[in-house]
């Protein structure tokens, strides 16, 4: 099944990004041209590889805000001041330009939520702010509980862009997302573009996994990831680790 909406990302000549700054001087950017296969994506690599500022520069040029959020939430002050150096530099080329989605920024999802709330003491904001969030304030549940009444209830046919959404689920809950995006992805009317530490995610039947480890954007498979490995490895032998973190100057 093909991606219904982005089929690929690739540097703009008219407005070359400095090699010598970031975000031009990523390792990834000299050589990018990111094609989208699969309805679900995900970006995989190591803290700093870059693949959490490719998600906000697509995210942008996608029309949602960089905070996060829907077309709705363009030009509410909800989270960063800043613009989106990357985006500038690139182009995205669409299949067809979705008529929904979502931007979800795990690291902003707070600020999103005093939004919501926001919005539902405004007497000039009409009709309710919670509807599509679950009917009620964000902030009057857990952190995870607020996480998936989003997923739950505002994804939808579309574009879904998520940074990290499994950082405050529980495994159980990851699998409840899986089922949610399969759901939805399976009519060939919705795309997802994740960028994730999750091993269980990644799981996610043909999706393509985009590395972020190497000088060029590379596609693997899951369990060339180094979050299978690690995961299977610890969990089945959890003692062989635990002899280099107890002792990490000792040979392996």
């Amino acid at each position: 099944m093909s991606a219904p909406f982005i089929s690929y990302v690739t540097l703009n000549p008219n407005s070359p990004l400095d090699s010598t700054r970031f975000p031009g001087n990523l390792r990834f950017v000299s050589g990018l041209h990111l094609e989208f296969d699969s309805p679900v994506t995900f970006f995989v690599g190591e803290n700093g590889s870059g693949k959490s500022t490719l998600l906000e520069a697509i995210a942008v040029l996608s029309g949602f805000p960089m905070s996060g959020g829907g077309t709705n939430e363009i030009g509410s002050s909800h989270g960063l001041n800043e613009d989106c150096l990357l985006a500038n530099g690139l182009r995205l080329a669409f299949t067809r330009r979705p008529r929904d989605g979502y931007f979800f920024r795990a690291e902003l999802q707070a600020h999103f939520a005093s939004l919501l709330d926001h919005r539902r003491k405004d007497p000039h904001f009409g009709g309710d702010p919670y509807s599509r969030y679950g009917g009620q304030s964000l902030h009057t549940m857990s952190h995870g509980e607020a996480f998936l009444s989003v997923m739950q209830n505002r994804f939808s046919d579309g574009l879904f862009i998520l940074d990290e959404p499994e950082s405050a689920l529980s495994p159980q809950r990851q699998l409840t997302l899986l089922a949610i995006m399969y759901e939805l992805a399976r009519h060939g009317k919705t795309q997802f573009i994740i960028a994730t530490h999750s091993a269980i995610l990644l799981t996610y039947p043909e999706a393509r996994i985009v590395s972020f480890d190497e000088e060029q954007l590379k596609a693997v498979s899951l369990t060339e990831t180094a979050h299978y490995q690690i995961t299977r490895g610890i969990l089945n032998s959890p003692e062989s680790y635990w002899k280099h973190l107890r002792n990490p100057d000792a040979e392996q």
